[in-house]
């Protein structure tokens, strides 16, 4: 029998460091997702229509409750029946929600699609900033290796923190020499939709030029030799996007990982 997926909607972006919008991503995902001139099929021969489960958006209430509001409901979606995919919201609701998936199913390697590292110890005074999220995960040891895919913008500090947290970067400008990916360990996997090319993914608060196509993620996330145990999707800001690309991108991105999950799981 094959798992469910659940949707989780994580509308949160008090903590984006340049534009707010992405708190209105996990709504423009689920509307394209379901849009008509697409159907629920996934490349790889699964039938999304009687697996998903819609399981409403996480209130996150202040901003001094919010990561542990958003950590208990992770748990609980990760000692659910259910693989749970969350729509986010901006970067920073990845810390939180790793941290309650690691107390659900122990241990795990991220798998993390970005321009950005988001490594910083703190941006602009704000330790819990999109833009450091995987600072706050090596420092708890929340997964067992981090996996850092399309980075092509990385300050000296942020080099210096890969270095001390022994974080593994897939840089752009090595993109021809990428190894294939293999884990020993389940997965999850952490979608900034900035690490698209703006060509593919305008709908983002931080462009940069230089970017992964749609389809060089889903080749990395079609390859994937091991269980996925839950995923997210974040940085999607409809405010820019145009004519709904970004969104309908997250929507295959989502499809494609909950494919995976099925793929995977009947092959274990």
């Amino acid at each position: 029998m094959l798992p469910r997926i659940s949707l989780i909607g994580v509308p949160l972006d008090h903590n984006s460091s340049y534009l707010r919008g992405p708190a209105k991503g996990p709504f423009a995902v689920v509307e394209a997702l379901h849009c008509d001139s697409a159907n629920l099929w996934t490349e790889t021969a699964h039938d999304l229509s009687g697996v998903i489960d819609h399981a409403g958006t996480i209130d996150p209430g202040s901003a001094e409750t919010a990561f542990s509001t958003i950590t208990d409901a992770a748990r609980k979606a990760g000692e659910a029946a259910t693989t749970p995919i969350f729509i986010g919201g901006d970067h920073s609701i990845t810390y939180p929600l790793v941290k309650g998936m690691h107390r659900a199913v122990g241990e795990f390697t991220i798998l993390h699609f970005d321009a950005h590292p988001d490594c910083y110890h703190e941006f602009e005074g704000n330790p819990h900033s999109h833009a450091c999220p995987f600072s706050r995960i090596m420092e708890e040891s929340l997964c067992t290796e981090l996996i850092s895919v399309g980075i092509r913008t990385a300050s000296g500090h942020q080099r210096e923190q890969k270095a001390q947290f022994g974080i593994k970067w897939l840089e752009m400008k090595d993109q021809s020499t990428w190894p294939t990916l293999s884990f020993d360990t389940p997965v999850y996997i952490s979608v900034d939709m900035d690490a698209l090319d703006p060509a593919f993914a305008p709908g983002v608060s931080h462009h940069e030029p230089g970017g992964m196509s749609t389809r060089s993620i889903l080749d990395i996330i079609q390859a994937l030799d091991a269980p996925i145990i839950g995923a997210d999707i974040v940085e999607l800001n409809p405010d820019r996007d145009i004519n709904g690309v970004t969104a309908m991108t997250a929507a295959k991105i989502l499809r494609e990982i909950a494919g995976m999950i099925l793929s995977c799981s009947a092959a274990s």
